[in-house]
């Protein structure tokens, strides 16, 4: 399956920029473990959209061990390779056959451009290792893990604190990575200090045209445990281990990205949501310098606010302290009602 490719190029999947905002700089990519934070006060002006006549060249190529990142990169396509090394690339040494674009480079051997992730407006899936009736009633079944010393949680609902917050919660469908739906109702929790923190940064955002637009929050264990038992080893990167629970499970970390609010609709980024593939990684060199600069816009609203990124997926962000609340399995339903 495409997400697979991260196994097929390693160096390309941990390829990152010292800070995503170095991309506008000129900057070398390096190999990073985990981002490096951003000051929302280092966030520069927009960039300009892309040339039409550039979007087609953006993606990937490769041949054998040679990979190579096209973005762009103020107004010029850019190569990166895993070896760190940047090249502008002008649009001559690109060449199409039989519909198939390809990059001609030093070597002479042409890059063949291939599908990373999911294509805009198309959701990426797994095949459940069993069926979702099967994996929901074992996980039911299954017992919490135990622990103590936990804050008393006050979980409240993130649209009664600001109406104009939005959302598109995936799980409460089909449109997500199980395709089918995970969640009872389309509704987004949070600890109370998480979700305060989530409208400050949406009432930030507002200064540069945007709105907060949530994919997830609070996430019950048990649908973390269906998660965990529907995929593969290989895939555990993207989704908690329910035997120490995850971050959603506390009501600490939501899932979120921008709308505009001149005509409500999601933006584009470098990747899409809940893509099991590099793209994912906050510091994904690929792209447009718009697209990077609205990641970035959010890391660093996010970041202002004591929430820090997820390594690998530029749209999950925990509030520092997450580990105070207690694992949550309470359904949405029951949310807010006294035992």
């Amino acid at each position: 399956m495409t997400y697979n490719m991260r196994t097929t190029c390693v160096a390309i999947a941990m390829l990152a920029l010292a800070s995503p905002l170095d991309a506008q700089a000129g900057t070398s990519p390096v190999i990073a473990v985990a981002p490096t934070p951003i000051a929302l006060s280092a966030v520069p002006t927009p960039p300009r959209s892309v040339a039409a006549a550039l979007l087609p060249y953006i993606g990937e190529y490769t041949f054998a061990a040679d990979t190579q990142i096209v973005a762009e990169v103020n107004g010029a396509l850019v190569a990166f390779t895993s070896h760190g090394n940047r090249t502008v690339v002008p649009a001559r040494d690109f060449t199409r056959v039989n519909g198939e674009l390809r990059l001609t480079v030093a070597t002479g051997q042409p890059l063949v451009r291939f599908a990373v992730g999911t294509e805009e407006g198309v959701t990426f899936r797994v095949k459940p290792l069993r069926p979702i009736t099967e994996l929901r009633r074992n996980a039911l079944a299954a017992t919490v893990p135990a622990e103590t010393g936990k804050r008393a949680p006050e979980l409240v609902e993130l649209v009664t604190l600001d109406s104009t917050i939005r959302l598109d919660i995936r799980y409460a469908t089909d449109n997500n990575f199980m395709g089918a739906a995970m969640y009872s109702q389309g509704r987004a929790f949070m600890q109370r200090p998480a979700a305060e923190a989530v409208v400050r940064a949406n009432r930030t955002l507002k200064a540069f045209g945007f709105g907060l637009l949530i994919h997830d929050a609070y996430r019950p264990w048990y649908v973390t445990k269906m998660f965990w038992d529907a995929t593969t080893g290989a895939d555990h990167e993207f989704v908690a281990n329910p035997a120490t629970g995850s971050k959603h499970n506390r009501g600490a970390a939501v899932d979120l990205t921008l709308y505009t609010l001149a005509d409500g609709k999601p933006v584009r980024m470098p990747g899409g949501y809940d893509e099991f593939s590099h793209r994912s990684y906050p510091s994904y060199p690929g792209g447009t310098s718009l697209e990077r600069w609205r990641r970035d816009l959010l890391r660093a609203v996010m970041e202002s606010e004591g929430f820090s990124v997820n390594p690998s997926e530029w749209w999950h962000f925990d509030l520092t302290g997450w580990a105070e609340w207690p694992i949550g399995n309470i359904p949405f339903e029951q949310v807010g009602r006294r035992p």
